[in-house]
């Protein structure tokens, strides 16, 4: 019996990257990010907070000049200056210079040119909601205030600090109450916004890779199925040649209908009659190549009607007798020990027959460099569930709504929901987990992917979520999932539908989902030809997109930089980049701007106007160039989705499938864009285990120079991609033009001007 594992911290800074006084302390952490504290007691915090765990970094080079009156610290980037006060931080006492822009920020500034982040949930929201602070400025600073944030003890478990808590925020400081103690970060990076993102993981952790599964189309809808109706459904979206990844099942996979004061809302016990044979379900799904997921609302608890209450009773010292609920306890750590291995273990492990069961051999550790003991789930008597060997549940989807407080001051359940999911899911050490829930705060980065709520069923509501999507990378959070679609409160025109199907397909995750009105339908087929047959070819290029999306997964990885990021981004000069919400970078090399308002009455087609950054651009699917630096409108029939590549732009695309896709593949299509020299890294890996942390993984570079486009041998673990791949060339998105079958430890080359 166990908790989830005790992710790795290094929270104490070198000390030579410190200067401090009686009750102040300042860390250099690098040239431009600079830890501020004060302390009325001369007490500071060295442990891990929600946000910031990893400040042992290396010392950068700065100047320090210490006096009974003044404190100066200098980097190539920053003047800090401090009158030492035993009032501490005021706004006549701090000051940090930016020595590039010649901008001075003092204490208490408010952060009026902020970028913005993200939020905690699109829930009801029709159209634009407002946006918490981020990381990056116009001005050139941001402040993370992480004053009242929790700290994780030596048992990886969160606790207040020794004053007052809430929940931590970047905000402006002249908002924050009164009190004795300080710790703040200060980001001075001017408008080198991905150094500032990459710098922000350093010290928070990185974005972790996800499954390459998750990057394919997901079906779900909140409808009480039954296993055959579900399979069924599965089968027709074969046979239309739509192809699926994943299939969630929402909350009606449980009881909903208790007998007892339960809402039915929070449950753990299948419904037989909708599920009479859940293993064998979960099977044939695997067998079909599909994932699933089950939907959580853990907030009520466990009530006597569940399986599971026994077991539950008893671990929580409980007479099962009184049938009394077990309320849920995010603060409590046996209780949580319980939530996750009786309610939660038993329907995650798998089948040794199941085609996904992929374990290593040997225990793992747990974190505190134990082995883990049999689990709780493993050694308990589970008679009448028939689940005593597992379910195959790939993942949990967290719909937790039920607010930010819970029995400990600041600790909000979902923050730390989905810090415990994410490690349990992967407490074998092998399968790479992550989580499917809503944003908890600053640090959720470390958490992938994000549920966006129920949004309602209206233009204004699509329109919204580029701009939604793209600005979250201001927080590393890359991984937002929409319900694409819409959710509720609202007939759907078939325009409307395929329009977000297009957002969808260049959207970090694509999820079609509804809630139970039959008028909301989201089968590609069941619409009018047109709209269907658009739809599922913008399905089916969401699969081929796969290796270029998992390629920038890598990325994000290694540079913080998101798939989806803000026009601003590639272009801080022209004041029209932070002008332009309803477009993004795609990655590298694209530019997508989705068509997010109907399209005029009489002509059919949809007028959108796009800025495009200096150089020459592309029209990714017809090839057409365009001049960039300035605005340029576009004509939009209903299967037209405004795309645009790089001059240079390299794009790996798998072959287009009806069903799949998913692997490694065996023939590429290269899309190049000539005009400029360029390089594309192709990532692949294994797609699903933790592998790729020790060195299994392998990277194929090509190259575009001049007129010649080159293929350079693989460099990595090989045996993670085919031993023959067929490599399909296509310049400005014209037909195959050449093709050519290599090993991946070979080089090829082809001059494109003679094609």
């Amino acid at each position: 019996m166990s908790l989830p594992p005790i992710p790795t911290f290094r929270p104490i800074a070198q000390a030579d990257a410190t200067v401090a006084t009686a009750n102040v302390r300042f860390t250099v952490l690098t040239d431009r990010l600079l830890r501020l504290e004060f302390s009325a007691d001369g007490r500071f915090e060295d442990r891990p907070s929600q946000a910031f765990w990893f400040r042992e970094q290396p010392v950068p080079k700065f100047s320090k000049t210490v006096t009974d009156s003044l404190i100066e610290i200098e980097t190539d980037f920053l003047h800090l200056k401090y009158q030492i006060t035993p009032k501490g931080f005021t706004a006549k006492t701090l000051s940090i210079k930016l020595k590039q822009t010649g901008v001075t920020w003092t204490f208490g500034a408010k952060q009026k040119d902020n970028l913005l982040g993200t939020a905690r949930t699109l829930d009801m929201a029709g159209r634009e909601i407002k946006l918490e602070t981020g990381l990056l400025s116009r001005s050139g600073w941001a402040i993370v205030d992480d004053s009242e944030s929790l700290i994780f003890n030596e048992n990886g478990w969160l606790t207040p600090r020794t004053r007052s808590s809430s929940r931590y925020a970047i905000r402006s400081i002249a908002k924050h109450p009164r009190g004795t103690q300080y710790d703040l970060y200060f980001f001075g990076y001017g408008a080198d916004y991905t150094s500032c993102l990459r710098d922000f993981t350093a010290i928070a952790g990185k974005i972790p890779m996800i499954p390459r599964y998750i990057l394919g189309n997901w079906w779900s809808r909140y409808w009480a199925y039954t296993q055959d109706e579900l399979k069924a459904l599965m089968e027709d979206f074969r046979a239309h040649e739509v192809p699926l990844s994943v299939c969630i099942i929402d909350m009606d996979w449980h009881i909903t209908k208790t007998g007892n004061a339960s809402s039915g809302w929070t449950g753990y016990t299948w419904n037989r009659t909708l599920f009479p044979d859940p293993q064998g379900f979960i099977r044939w799904l695997h067998e079909q190549g599909l994932r699933t997921a089950l939907n959580l609302h853990p907030a009520k608890g466990v009530y006597s009607h569940e399986e599971q209450y026994e077991d539950m009773a008893k671990w929580m010292g409980k007479d099962p007798a009184t049938k009394k609920p077990i309320p849920f306890d995010i603060a409590d750590p046996r209780f949580m020990e319980g939530y996750f291995e009786i309610l939660h273990h038993p329907y995650e492990n798998a089948l040794p027959s199941d085609p996904f069961a992929k374990r290593p051999s040997g225990a793992p550790e747990n974190g505190r460099g134990e082995h883990q003991p049999p689990s709780l789930s493993q050694n308990l008597e589970r008679e009448g569930t028939g689940m005593s060997e597992g379910l195959g549940v790939d993942f949990w989807w967290l719909d937790w709504q039920q607010g930010n407080k819970s029995k400990v001051a600041g600790l909000d359940p979902l923050w730390f929901l989905n810090h415990l999911h994410y490690h349990d899911l992967g407490r074998d050490g092998h399968k790479r987990p992550f989580v499917f829930s809503r944003w908890g705060g600053l640090g959720n980065h470390r958490y992938p992917i994000g549920f966006s709520g129920d949004t309602l069923v209206r233009w204004s509501a699509l329109a919204f979520q580029p701009r939604f999507t793209a600005t979250a990378a201001n927080v590393a959070y890359g991984w937002w999932s929409h319900d694409i679609g819409g959710h509720m409160f609202k007939d759907q025109t078939p325009e409307l539908y395929l329009r977000w199907v297009q957002f969808g397909v260049f959207s970090p995750i694509m999820r079609l989902h509804s809630t139970k009105l039959p008028t909301l339908e989201r089968r590609p087929w069941a619409k009018p030809e047109r709209i269907h047959h658009a739809a599922r070819d913008a399905m089916q290029l969401r699969h081929a997109l796969i290796p270029y999306i998992y390629s920038m997964a890598w990325r994000a990885h290694q540079t913080a930089i998101s798939l989806v990021t803000p026009m601003y981004y590639g272009d801080t000069t022209d004041a029209a980049a932070f002008d332009a919400p309803d477009q993004y970078y795609f990655g590298s090399e694209l530019i997508a701007a989705p068509v997010t308002h109907p399209a005029d009455a009489r002509s059919g087609v949809a007028a959108k106007r796009v800025w495009l950054p200096t150089g020459t651009w592309f029209h990714f699917f017809t090839g057409e160039p365009f001049a960039g630096g300035k605005w340029i409108e576009v004509k939009a029939a209903l299967e037209d989705i405004p795309v645009f590549a790089k001059a240079g732009a390299i794009v790996p695309l798998a072959p287009r499938v009806g069903w799949g896709g998913l692997d490694n593949p065996t023939e590429l299509h290269i899309h190049l864009f000539p005009g400029a020299d360029n390089t594309f890294d192709l990532y692949e890996d294994d797609g699903e285990t933790t592998d790729y942390q020790r060195g299994k993984y392998a990277i194929t570079r090509f190259e575009l120079k001049g007129d010649t486009f080159t293929v350079h041998p693989a460099q990595g673990d090989l045996s993670v991609i085919p031993a023959q791949r067929t490599y399909r060339i296509h310049v400005n998105r014209k037909i195959e033009m050449e093709s050519f079958t290599i090993a991946p430890h070979e080089q090829h080359s082809i001059t494109i001007s003679n094609l």
